[in-house]
């Protein structure tokens, strides 16, 4: 009798134990889906107050693109902010400083800078077993730099540099440490498919707007938003 009452014991921890997992996991979901829905919608409303901004530069054409498109925008909107370059890439954080030191000159705007680097996921030419490990490696990277930062906004134009760093943001949405609004701006050297970056955020909806130059990528991406040549 003794070993009946044990197994029913035992089965009925299990049974709790069971219930608490599909508890958690539905609980995970809604939240989840809460979050990929709050994402997607438009906010109009302009804060009160400067919003912390992540701007991850993704080297040669991308980082010039970012540079023109932040030559552009209300700089006094956005700040601090932290530029985020990979580790082996030398020169866009060079390109960075020279923007903010611009802007320090015209007295637009200029408000306290940082400049960091994050390891990158997979180099070019990289093999995909080896980039597991460097992946793993960035994710890691990424949580320590978004635990220290926690942006409000993060503007990004790929490459995969940004992944790391937007997978973390949405973790953070999830689970409520910070809502930070991700904003992915496509190439203009994209006119027929988005690059692998912009279609990772679209297809896991963790971008909150993805906008593209080219009417025919928002006809085959119609989340996207389309906003013409901006370059």
């Amino acid at each position: 009798m003794d070993g009946v009452s044990s197994l029913f014991v035992d089965l009925g921890f299990l049974n709790v134990a069971i219930l608490l997992v599909i508890g958690l996991a539905t609980l995970i979901m809604i939240r989840v889906s809460f979050v990929i829905n709050w994402t997607s919608k438009p906010r109009s409303i302009r804060p009160p107050k400067p919003l912390s901004t992540m701007i991850i530069l993704g080297s040669g054409g991308h980082t010039a693109e970012m540079i023109n498109l932040l030559a552009v925008l209300q700089m006094d909107r956005f700040k601090p902010r932290y530029y985020i370059a990979a580790a082996t890439d030398n020169m866009s954080l060079q390109k960075a400083s020279m923007l903010e030191n611009s802007l320090l000159d015209k007295d637009e705007g200029f408000g306290t800078s940082h400049f960091m680097q994050i390891y990158r996921s997979r180099e070019v030419g990289q093999s995909y077993i080896t980039s597991i490990g460097t992946t793993l490696i960035a994710l890691t990277h990424a949580l320590w730099i978004m635990f220290r930062i926690r942006p409000q906004v993060i503007l990004c134009n790929g490459p995969g540099t940004c992944i790391p760093l937007c997978i973390i943001a949405f973790l953070f949405k999830v689970v409520g440490i910070r809502w930070s609004s991700i904003f992915y701006i496509e190439s203009i050297a994209r006119v027929r498919r988005l690059s692998l970056s912009g279609l990772l955020l679209y297809k896991l909806r963790m971008a909150d707007q993805l906008f593209v130059q080219w009417p025919q990528l928002k006809k085959k991406y119609p989340r996207s938003n389309y906003v013409g040549r901006l370059m």
